[in-house]
């Protein structure tokens, strides 16, 4: 068995994941234009005058087949609030990544974040994932937060792990979820998503 992982959309209630296609790089372009020191931290940023180079990068991606890159949609009122990826997919290993994720500022701290999560975990398990990193600059204590909540475990930090667009070498705080710990990750996760209104 190895892991496949389609391209197609993916919706709970407060999220529709929709694989970037051309038809959406303008309405991405507008989306991820904001909150420029929220990209400080990242590998490559999307906002401004970089988002050309990033869409390029992300669509090379999908084409070889590494990545898989959604718009992140707000059911309610139809706004793309930000994207996310499953991506350093590795079929021989049945292990990805979930990354290169951005919310606008107004989409941050209710339920899209754990939506998103729940939607691509659930997403790599069904293609045959054993495993799921999720990593994130050592400096954002937040972002661990926040995946500590989800119930991934702590792996440790990577150093001098990668290079942010600003030319920074950071260091990388590592964290997982096997298929193993699957069952009760997704039932944190429900039950954090059944809470809100």
């Amino acid at each position: 068995m190895s892991l496949r992982l389609d391209t197609v959309s993916l919706e709970n209630r407060f999220v529709r994941l929709e694989p970037l296609t051309a038809a959406l790089e303008d309405e991405m372009r507008a989306a991820l234009d904001c909150d420029a020191a929220s990209w400080d931290v990242m590998v490559a940023a999307a906002y401004g005058p970089h988002f050309d180079g990033w869409w390029r990068s992300a669509m090379q991606a999908m084409e070889q087949g590494t990545r898989v890159a959604w718009a992140v949609r707000r059911p309610g009122d139809g706004a793309v609030v930000g994207t996310t990826s499953l991506y350093e997919i590795k079929p021989d290993y049945r292990r990805c990544e979930i990354g290169s994720t951005f919310y606008r500022p107004e989409a941050r701290g209710g339920p899209v974040n754990p939506s998103c999560k729940r939607l691509l975990l659930g997403h790599a398990f069904d293609g045959g994932a054993v495993r799921v990193e999720i990593l994130t600059d050592a400096i954002n204590p937040g972002s661990q937060a926040a995946i500590r909540k989800l119930g991934a475990r702590d792996e440790g930090v990577l150093r001098k792990h990668k290079i942010t667009f600003k030319g920074r070498i950071r260091d990388t705080a590592q964290f997982a979820v096997l298929d193993d710990d699957w069952p009760e990750v997704r039932a944190r996760l429900d039950a954090r998503l059944a809470a809100f209104g």
